[in-house]
């Protein structure tokens, strides 16, 4: 049930930043906006396929170094003053909180079951 919190998060933040996007300088279109826009799409890619996947470390690792690609996109763009403060403050709370749950569902995926010896004689 939470992998259908972090898509729907996911989602939220992206809308979130393509209105932010919108007031990037021209020179930026073809530049940042475009890496920045990649990011996201990957993101939201290895979102929907670890979803899907029975085994899911290498993408939700992809996804945790896409996240972080992000975090340091949207740290650029503010000091680089293209994002004013609250939206940068929102938009990064947004990636932040993504991060947390990849975080937890990683946690949760690297738990391996505990076997039991079943008739183990030494």
């Amino acid at each position: 049930m939470s992998e259908l919190k972090i898509l729907q998060k996911t989602f939220d933040m992206i809308e979130y930043a393509y209105i932010a996007l919108a007031q990037y300088p021209k020179s930026e279109k073809y530049a940042l906006v475009v890496d920045i826009k990649r990011c996201m799409d990957n993101i939201l890619g290895y979102t929907i396929e670890a979803q899907k996947k029975y085994y899911k470390k290498t993408t939700l690792q992809n996804l945790d170094i896409e996240v972080a690609k992000l975090k340091a996109y949207i740290r650029l763009s503010y000091n680089l003053r293209f994002l004013p403060i609250k939206k940068y403050e929102v938009w990064s709370g947004k990636v932040v909180e993504i991060g947390k749950m990849l975080g937890g569902w990683i946690r949760k995926n690297s738990e391996k079951p505990v076997e039991q010896n079943k008739g183990d004689i030494s």
